[in-house]
């Protein structure tokens, strides 16, 4: 499950960082609280005179099918499971030709308590590095505007997610993300990236395994951090939310 994460690098950065370039300038404003509906960066791939050029996008987070009567499905479509993605009408068209990698630095989890209350947890790369998982992108036309209008267009996306390893990785950091939910969002090591990007790449049931099999070696380098119960509310947004604190359980 990825229900809130935090992307907080520059546009410039992250064009250096994918060796990527942007169709139009875009405004993408660092967050710590990324959640649901949000807009936010994602890299993607098109051919475009015979060349692959790769992108910087700004879509809404939610992916919107092109058939939707209304873009407030999205706000259900923010994860895609892997394991039923290619049969799931919302995301079967986007795997075979609408892949996209979506930064993020990290990505924030809930553990409840005996008391009902709820912990909330902070998952990055122990060595500060970003992340970049695997993500379904869609165009959707607004039927209300006109023919020409610059927002008539909408462009969604959505991220896939895993079902966690089995028990016996109790002693790794997947024994941990077990502990807080049982599923976990795909990241992807650059040269998946590159695999999973290519608009070229028709086997998108090999491309969904390459990605599955790899998340065990991207991921054994986290680490979870307790964080404060602020992150907790959507108008909370500052690089205190990822502060570690004392966990209440």
């Amino acid at each position: 499950m990825c229900g809130r994460y935090v992307m907080a690098r520059a546009v410039g950065d992250l064009l250096a960082e994918f060796d990527a370039r942007l169709e139009e300038e875009v405004d993408i404003p660092p967050s710590w609280n990324v959640a649901p509906t949000d807009d936010v960066p994602i890299v993607l791939e098109r051919l475009i005179d015979d060349a692959t050029v790769r992108q910087l996008h700004v879509a809404r987070w939610g992916l919107v099918p092109s058939w939707a009567k209304d873009p407030g499905i999205g706000a259900r479509m923010i994860n895609a499971r892997s394991e039923s993605v290619l049969e799931k009408p919302a995301f079967r068209k986007a795997v075979q030709s609408r892949r996209c990698a979506v930064p993020a630095d990290g990505y924030y989890e809930w553990k409840q308590g005996a008391d009902k209350s709820k912990q909330p947890y902070y998952v990055r790369p122990a060595e500060g590095s970003g992340l970049v998982f695997a993500g379904l992108y869609e165009w959707w036309k607004d039927p209300s505007k006109a023919e020409g209008d610059p927002g008539r267009w909408m462009l969604s996306t959505s991220i896939l997610t895993a079902d966690t390893p089995p028990p016996g990785a109790e002693s790794t950091i997947f024994g941990q993300l077990t502990a807080l939910h049982d599923r976990v969002p795909l990241p992807m090591d650059r040269a998946t990236m590159e695999h999973w990007l290519d608009p070229e790449a028709d086997d998108a049931p090999a491309l969904v395994e390459l990605v599955r099999a790899g998340v065990k070696d991207v991921a054994a380098a986290w680490r979870v951090d307790s964080v404060g119960k602020e992150v907790g509310n959507v108008r909370n947004n500052s690089p205190q939310l990822i502060r570690p604190v004392e966990a209440l359980f």
